[in-house]
């Protein structure tokens, strides 16, 4: 089989699997607190040394296969909401969650009081502090710059910021949660906290729809490259077929 056809597959995949990259951070251009993700390409051989292939092979090869994705961890714009427990970090940092499956990090700070005291994410799962989960007393929470939460004049707790070191591969875990290697986190020490506040996601709507249709019209081509590969295969196996015998 020609290795452009091999070429072609792995290319349409690799679009449908950006287009469905694209599309989530498309859908999530409002949630708070969204790190979008961007799809990385790397090349597919369609020709060997001893063999350069066809042209079309040659072609298809210039559209490579995606690897993964990288995530971006620029600030997303800070919007003012009036809700004293909605928090927005101004810097690289992350709050610390707990849920079933280890420690998450995120960046969304609509947080809001269980029914037992404490404070959680729209999740259900615990916002962390530097000694536990925090429990917020009775009447309107003020929480300084450093994360210090105090109400009534008595300190309830502080919230657990952390930073990565740079190139730490941070894996999405659906929604705004993302997980971390062990042992990665460390104490952040450049960033604040704004009360009443939220980080919007940090997507660009206009870039993304570029992408796109981009996107689309390169997994159209694989389409029309794939439907050529089936044309000539099938005018091979009737020229060649009956002559076998």
């Amino acid at each position: 089989m020609d290795s452009g056809y091999y070429a072609a597959c792995t290319a349409l995949a690799a679009r449908t699997q950006a287009l469905d990259t694209i599309a989530n951070n498309l859908a999530n251009a409002n949630t708070p607190g969204y790190r979008a993700e961007h799809n990385v390409f790397s090349s597919v051989l369609a020709a060997t040394a001893n063999d350069s292939g066809s042209g079309l092979s040659n072609a298809v090869n210039n559209f490579g296969i995606m690897s993964g994705t990288t995530l971006d961890l620029s600030q997303g714009s800070l919007q003012k909401t009036g809700n004293n427990l909605d928090l927005a970090i101004q810097g690289p940092a992350f709050f610390v969650v707990q849920t079933a499956n280890g420690p998450m990090y995120t960046r969304n700070g609509s947080f809001q009081v269980s029914i037992t005291g404490q404070l959680i994410t729209p999740a259900g799962d615990a916002v962390m502090g530097d000694k536990g989960t925090i429990a917020m007393l009775p009447g309107a929470a003020s929480i300084s710059a450093d994360g210090t939460i105090s109400s009534n004049g008595a300190v309830t707790g502080k919230l657990r910021l952390v930073d990565f070191p740079a190139g730490t591969p941070l894996q999405s875990e659906g929604s705004t949660y993302y997980s971390a290697p062990a042992k990665t986190a460390t104490t952040a020490t450049d960033s604040s906290v704004q009360q009443g506040s939220l980080e919007n996601s940090n997507v660009n709507p206009i870039i993304s729809m570029v992408e796109l249709i981009n996107a689309q019209r390169t997994a159209e081509s694989m389409q029309r490259a794939l439907s050529m590969f089936n044309s000539e295969m099938d005018k091979t196996a009737a020229q060649e077929l009956p002559k076998i015998g």
